[in-house]
């Protein structure tokens, strides 16, 4: 699973690049440290192909005027993204200025991702995006990765007990679903022991493929479950 989005005035975002200079200047304020997980899967985001239409893609205004690069991608806790973090600094002439805008604001016409109305002003209002620490993020990944396999455990003793009172055809595909639960939680273990044995600051090199792993086990225990 992916890292979930704190943002204390996610709903005020949501509408930013479209608000008044004023209403801008109020969010500018406040907290902007989030939590977040950067993917590179595809996995849906108002239908597009995340790897192939957003990451390292140029975003412009209405006008065309270039505003910056996707750099990052923020996961919410459903697993599909819900902001994604621009390189903007270029564009509004202060240097670094990375912003995290809400996805469903990126809108692709033609081929190009638009960011319809924004404006150097609005831009400049809002606060610099900040990542957690990272030794936090880790903790919390590991955390939940770790309540993740517990629960998979404890669905496959559900599962392999609901076995045992099974016959005939229902019990040779039970038996061959099992197989694959299996091998996924060979899988997902293996992952996990091998993210806890590398060096805390490499976590992020495990972090893609525990999740593969988990959601891979998480769909067979699911099939063999119907």
């Amino acid at each position: 699973m992916k890292q979930a989005l704190f943002v204390p005035v996610a709903g005020l975002l949501a509408g930013l690049l479209f608000a008044s200079p004023w209403a801008a200047a109020q969010v500018a304020g406040t907290t902007t440290t989030v939590g977040v997980s950067v993917t590179e899967s595809t996995q849906a985001a108002s239908g597009w192909s995340v790897k192939k239409t957003l990451m390292g893609k140029q975003v412009v205004s209405s006008s065309g005027a270039k505003i910056g690069k996707i750099e990052d991608l923020i996961i919410s806790p459903d697993r599909n993204v819900s902001y994604v973090i621009v390189g903007a600094g270029g564009f509004i002439g202060i240097g670094r200025h990375d912003v995290a805008v809400p996805v469903s604001q990126i809108q692709n016409q033609n081929g190009k991702l638009v960011m319809a109305g924004a404006t150097k002003e609005s831009l400049k209002a809002l606060p610099s995006f900040v990542y957690t620490d990272d030794s936090a993020m880790r903790s919390t990944f590991m955390a939940r990765t770790e309540a993740d396999m517990t629960r998979s455990r404890n669905d496959v003793i559900a599962l392999e007990k609901k076995g045992s009172t099974l016959t005939g055809e229902t019990k040779t595909k039970w038996e061959q679903q099992m197989m694959t639960v299996q091998t996924d939680l060979k899988g997902a273990e293996a992952k996990l022991t091998e993210m806890k044995a590398a060096a805390s600051a490499r976590w992020r090199e495990f972090e893609a493929g525990m999740n593969t792993a988990s959601t891979r086990l998480r769909q067979s225990i699911d099939k063999a479950s119907t």
